[in-house]
């Protein structure tokens, strides 16, 4: 799992040629801290084959509002920019994997 880095904008890394799920996400969530041993067992099974992104609604206003997030958490699959697939909600990683897999 990444984070943007400052010289990667957020639009240049969700334009890129990998999937990219975004974990919208913020500290206080309950919900939300129950997404991270999953997206990391989701990483350690699927390796490069999809970029993994938190990003904390707090911190990035700006985005979360450009997406529409309402709920924290949500998940957003992009390619090539194009949202592929979203949900709220915590989410099991092998469905995860399998939503991934879909729109490789």
């Amino acid at each position: 799992m990444e984070t943007t880095e400052k010289q990667e904008s957020f639009r240049d890394v969700i334009n890129g040629e990998k999937p990219v799920l975004v974990d919208f996400t913020a500290e206080w969530c309950g919900p939300c801290k129950m997404m991270k041993p999953i997206l990391e067992d989701l990483h350690k099974t699927m390796g490069d084959a999809v970029r993994i992104l938190k990003l904390d609604v707090d911190k990035n206003p700006v985005v979360a509002n450009a997406f529409g997030i309402s709920g924290v958490p949500t998940l957003i699959l992009f390619k090539k920019g194009n949202i592929v697939w979203r949900q709220s909600g915590v989410i099991p990683a092998k469905q995860l994997e399998a939503v991934i897999n879909a729109h490789r």
